[in-house]
């Protein structure tokens, strides 16, 4: 064989390499990614049941105080409880939609930045939406209570007044604390927040594939 055709060959086994190891790159990739795709799903059933959750409080809260106007007690719980049926389908709404604009067809630190983002966003989710519950149900009784009936214009009974005002002081102290641990988790670019662990697997798949990619 003459040198010329031996160079020939020699690039050309060169470049059939280098196309399957692209092809077998790209098959990782795709392997890695579709797994990370995977560990979101649980969250996103999470999320459409917190949505269907926040349906559910509206029309609940909606009820409360469209029959008791004239019961003070009774339409601050419909209210009450109305609003918290908002923040949990608007936050549910938002986070869905983050998990569904990952795009894993983009470069691997796109990725990454986008993955980041859901964490903290679902941080703050899970804070707002969450973490109340433990005091949100002396408000949700109380509006279950306002569907029966109430003669208008009544008094509200002291048990309402005493709910209510355990509920709000409780909301309102989970959510400083709340606040202030989510405002650290920014600072640190980091937190645990139950529910957030598919998020984290899907991070620690593809910060493999990217260390993988600079190796």
């Amino acid at each position: 064989m003459e040198l010329d055709e031996l160079k020939s060959a020699w690039h050309a086994l060169g470049d059939r390499l280098e196309r399957q190891d692209a092809i077998q790159l790209q098959l990782l990739r795709d392997s890695r990614l579709d797994r990370a795709r995977r560990s979101l799903r649980p969250l996103m059933l999470g999320q459409t049941l917190q949505f269907l959750l926040g349906v559910a409080l509206i029309l609940l809260g909606v009820a409360c105080w469209t029959r008791n106007p004239d019961v003070p007690g009774l339409l601050a719980a419909g209210i009450l409880v109305h609003a918290f049926g908002v923040a949990n389908a608007a936050l549910a709404g938002i986070t869905m939609a983050l998990i569904a604009a990952v795009d894993y067809s983009a470069p691997v630190l796109r990725i990454q930045k986008q993955l980041a983002t859901l964490r903290r966003f679902h941080v703050f989710n899970a804070n707002v939406s969450a973490l109340p519950w433990w005091i949100m149900w002396l408000p949700v009784v109380v509006a279950f209570a306002g569907l029966g009936d109430v003669p208008p214009g009544s008094a509200t009974p002291a048990w309402v007044w005493a709910s209510l005002g355990i509920g709000l002081a409780g909301l309102a102290g989970t959510w400083l604390y709340a606040w202030s641990g989510w405002r650290g988790a920014r600072r640190a670019d980091g937190g645990r927040a139950d529910g957030a662990d598919g998020i984290r697997r899907s991070e620690r798949i593809v910060d493999e594939l990217a260390r993988f990619g600079r190796d």
